[in-house]
């Protein structure tokens, strides 16, 4: 028959989900507690409790010092009864001595502080493992009961633990009342104090893919991929599937048979519509599927356009003019959406929009020549641009004749901005490879600057010497970027070049790596002059002479048989140093360097004067040279036009 001991402790586990041990060792840990807090033994003093888990007793276990006269009850023991316990122990050992019927003389205080110790291990104990249940379950769809509705979100029960779902992650439309039963999306799991704070959602677009994973076997299955998810939660969601066998409808898996399947979904997302396109490889295709339901005249992609943070480029898309309005959607929300799914930046335009604008662009060179080759084209565009202003509607062959016009107008538009983008790339290799190449290894940490401006440039700089490319081609970029760390009216794009003068100049006095200072040539027996004569290209004049005095005579004539003689030491040819050139680099095109210093560095006679400050000189690429050369002011006459002069110096 099990003991009332054993029959609690089952209790507790099954009450609290907790294992045996866990139970078990508060347990352990409040004897322990208690016993120091009964008998005010010191926290240096080792104290251990073990427990009987078939009968129930306990014994507590104190570390004692074997001495030959006891002084000290609590922390000592007569040599004569340690060597009872334990047989070997030797006078100053220490050993763990039983304290019998401890627990039946606890007081009030004690057994108070046992309980408070047991509750606190177990609420400790629960946390843990409400936490260790949750976040192995982060990412996935969990359902709860709502409890109660307050300004900061919805608490909703989860069984053993309480989640929160917070306003901004809730769906607009939706209601939530106590008793109500809703399926979430496991956003977040923290530790806290009072246990593990849970954070649900029902807007994120990871809601959206867990559903189709449960209600699609394919997509779970692995033989439909979900590519990509743009989602505004409560109105409209686009999904851009792909096949990865052979054979299978990514859409239609989707959909199902009648559209069962994603109805289940639209049902679970209170009737948010859903739009589910097949992801293409080509960007225009993709595109294309992304804007339905509008139906697309054409697509023309420009790779180098600016299109934000990670995008691939700006598309300019042409749609009929009955086809606009659908294809922008309400309030941009089906445009806004393509944009997302594709990663593109997409330009809508009516037919007759990109056709007026092609006529009224007469600064374009091949509009021009499109214009001069297709005159009567050109000439019907204007009659049928003039009749639409008038008010009278185009027949469905005008329309196609328009419809022409404009494809070849934003095609020949298109070129021509490649072909400028390829010209300016090339230009900026060219003005990057007149740079030096550490300063791209040289990251934006190391400047002069603050943290806010750091953070600007490290935005859309990588390494500083971008920031010396920029400085030479365009410095409105690097404005740009500084705006938002400058509260005051000056952009700091001063303070940018000083630190960027301060780290070239730093890193340009760091040592260069050295090279080898000896070369060892080994001249055997059988070939010393090939094996001297490989170095001998190397060496100065001088050294090659006396080495050919040192090494030649060591060789016997093959007809004369003489005594051979003891192999020579290794040579050891000492090479020689260049001497110094000096040369002027790019970076101290940055640094304010004097006539009368420059002349003192290179051997001659002046005056050493101190640098200082200045803002005397920036990069331009000279493109008659194909150089980068340093501009450098200096004062003019009073008479002349302008106060500054400029002096080109080549770096």
């Amino acid at each position: 028959m099990k003991s009332e001991f054993v029959l609690a402790i089952n209790e507790i586990t099954e009450v609290r989900a907790l294992p045996r041990e866990v139970i078990l060792e508060a347990l352990r840990t409040a004897l322990v507690s208690a016993y120091r807090r009964d008998v005010s033994v010191s926290s240096a003093q080792r104290v251990e409790a073990t427990i009987d888990i078939n009968t129930g007793s306990v014994t507590l276990l104190v570390e004692k010092e074997a001495v030959q006269s006891v002084q000290n009850q609590r922390t000592e023991i007569a040599l004569d009864e340690a060597r009872q316990i334990d047989p070997e122990v030797q006078l100053g050992d220490t050993l763990m001595v039983p304290v019998a019927d401890t627990t039946q003389r606890f007081g009030r205080i004690a057994a108070q502080t046992a309980k408070q110790v047991i509750l606190q291990k177990i609420r400790e104990a629960e946390r843990d493992s409400l936490y260790d249940e949750f976040v192995e379950r982060e990412g996935d769809l969990i359902s709860g009961t709502v409890q109660s509705v307050g300004p900061q979100g919805v608490t909703i029960s989860l069984g053993r633990a309480e989640a929160l779902l917070p306003r901004a992650h809730m769906m607009p439309g939706e209601r939530y009342r106590p008793h109500d039963k809703v399926r979430t999306y496991l956003l977040e799991v923290k530790k806290g104090t009072r246990g593990p704070q849970i954070i649900v959602s029902r807007s994120h677009r990871n809601m959206l893919r867990r559903l189709l994973e449960y209600e699609v076997p394919e997509i779970y299955n692995g033989q439909v991929e979900i590519k990509n998810i743009a989602r505004e939660a409560g109105q409209r969601s686009k999904v851009a599937v792909a096949a990865l066998q052979e054979g299978v409808d990514p859409v239609g898996a989707c959909v199902g048979m009648r559209g069962i399947r994603i109805q289940n979904i639209v049902r679970e997302l209170n009737e948010e519509k859903i739009d589910v396109i097949e992801w293409s490889q080509d960007a225009a295709t993709f595109i294309t599927k992304a804007l339905s339901p509008a139906r697309v005249t054409g697509v023309y992609l420009d790779e180098y356009a600016d299109s934000g943070k990670g995008g691939m480029g700006t598309a300019t898309v042409i749609v009929l003019d009955d086809q606009l309005s659908l294809a922008i959607g309400r309030e941009g929300q089906n445009a806004r959406l393509a944009a997302k799914l594709t990663g593109w930046r997409i330009d809508i335009k009516s037919v007759t929009e990109a056709a007026a604008e092609a006529l009224q662009n007469t600064g374009s060179a091949a509009l021009a020549s499109l214009h001069e080759k297709n005159a009567g084209l050109v000439e019907e565009i204007q009659r049928l641009m003039a009749k639409r202003e008038a008010g009278r509607p185009l027949m469905p062959e005008e329309f196609q004749t328009v419809t022409q016009y404009a494809r070849m107008a934003e095609q020949a538009q298109l070129e021509e901005r490649r072909s400028a983008n390829k010209k300016h790339q090339e230009h900026v290799q060219t003005v990057r490879a007149t740079l030096p190449p550490r300063a791209f290894d040289l990251n934006l940490e190391h400047l002069d600057l603050p943290a806010a401006q750091i953070r600007a440039l490290a935005a859309r700089f990588e390494s500083v010497g971008d920031l010396m490319l920029y400085l030479i081609l365009d410095e409105s970029r690097i404005q740009k970027a500084l705006k938002r760390a400058q509260e005051q009216d000056d952009d700091g794009l001063e303070d940018v070049k000083a630190a960027v003068e301060f780290a070239l100049e730093k890193m340009l006095d760091e040592p260069a790596p050295p090279e080898a200072e000896a070369v060892e040539v080994i001249a055997g027996p059988e070939e010393p002059v090939a094996a001297a004569t490989a170095v001998l290209p190397d060496l100065p004049l001088a050294e090659e002479a006396a080495l050919e005095e040192e090494v030649l005579p060591a060789v016997a004539e093959p007809d004369v048989e003489e005594e051979p003689e003891p192999v020579r030491p290794p040579v050891r040819v000492e090479k020689a140093e260049p001497a110094p050139v000096q040369t002027i680099s790019v970076a101290e095109s940055f640094a304010v360097v004097d006539d009368d210093e420059v002349l003192d560095s290179l051997g001659g006679r002046g005056p050493k004067k101190k640098k200082g400050k200045s803002q005397s000189r920036e990069l331009v690429y000279d493109e008659s040279l194909g150089k980068t050369v340093a501009r450098r002011k200096r004062k003019g006459s009073r008479r002349s036009s302008s106060f500054y002069d400029f002096d080109d110096e080549e770096i």
